[in-house]
């Protein structure tokens, strides 16, 4: 598919503000006051200004609202209750502990869960897409899932859970590249099944169905070469495992728990963009491009 900035922007950040939103909820780090005011406003800024940026991909930004309207069938409306429910249960946990200095633990453990339902709905989303075998995998909201919580932690100072949580992140990651890399030919789907003429024997393309490009093939035809891919798997964990790992092992400073923060970022957003990049939609096939 085409990778849209907006889209990676949103499931990069708002993956880790609620992951943080998750520590602070079961009290990790014990903060009150300003300092808990700090985590907070970092947290919601991440997770409000990543659900934020996904509104840039609709193609009518103001009727977002509907989204709420079809929580009994749709995703990407459970994302938007379990979001809402999140902001509302931490921004009262968060008021407690920032003006009474007083930790509401129910408040604290409810909005926790509630942060990591928003982070899994998000991942549904793809998950549920037959049409992309690489994200239609049961493997697919654990990796959205332990970026999440590796990510919070990192960003709540909890150094040695997020050295380990890192590590089994990247072992997520890289059986996903694994598995999807089978994902396309395992589903069965083949040119003769994309044009309905599969059952007259073997199909291929003679020409393509047109000689101009369309909307299917802008937004859900994107080709990245096979070295290309390799080369940015190995620098997103890399930089998003790796090298992060390296700086929390080292005698601790904030300017090496800064540094390990922002590469981490930065390889999830490369791993995330080839997570858009390399879905293979199945009408591809129709256009002779897999």
């Amino acid at each position: 598919m085409h990778p849209a900035p907006s889209v990676i922007f949103f499931t990069t950040f708002s993956g880790l503000g609620f992951g943080l939103l998750a520590w602070l909820g079961i009290g990790t780090p014990e903060v009150t006051g300003w300092t808990a005011f700090a985590f907070f406003a970092i947290a919601y800024l991440m997770a409000v200004g990543g659900l934020l940026a996904s509104t840039f991909h609709l193609g009518r930004p103001e009727r977002a609202i509907k989204a709420f309207t079809q929580w009994r069938s749709s995703w990407l409306s459970r994302e938007a209750w379990c979001a809402v429910g999140a902001l509302t249960l931490m921004g009262l946990y968060g008021a407690g502990l920032v003006f009474f200095e007083t930790r509401f633990g129910l408040l604290g453990i409810l909005g926790a869960l509630l942060s990591l339902a928003t982070v899994f709905t998000t991942s549904m989303i793809y998950t549920q897409l037959k049409t992309i075998p690489r994200w239609n995998m049961a493997i697919t909201p654990f990796k959205f899932l332990s970026l999440s919580i590796a990510g919070g932690a990192l960003l709540a100072g909890q150094v040695q859970a997020a050295i380990i949580l890192l590590l089994i992140a990247g072992g997520i990651q890289a059986a996903t590249w694994v598995m999807g890399d089978k994902a396309l030919t395992g589903s069965g789907t083949t040119l003769g099944t994309a044009t309905g003429l599969g059952q007259n024997g073997s199909v291929r393309a003679f020409e393509p169905p047109h000689t101009g490009t369309n909307y299917l093939l802008k937004e859900f035809v994107h080709v990245i070469g096979r070295k290309h891919a390799a080369k940015l798997r190995m620098i997103s964990i890399i930089l998003m495992v790796v090298l992060p790992i390296v700086l929390l092992l080292l005698p601790f400073s904030h300017f090496l728990a800064v540094l390990a923060l922002a590469s981490h970022v930065a390889g999830v957003l490369t791993a995330r963009w080839l997570f858009f990049a390399q879905a293979e939609h199945v009408v591809g096939l129709y256009y002779g491009k897999r």
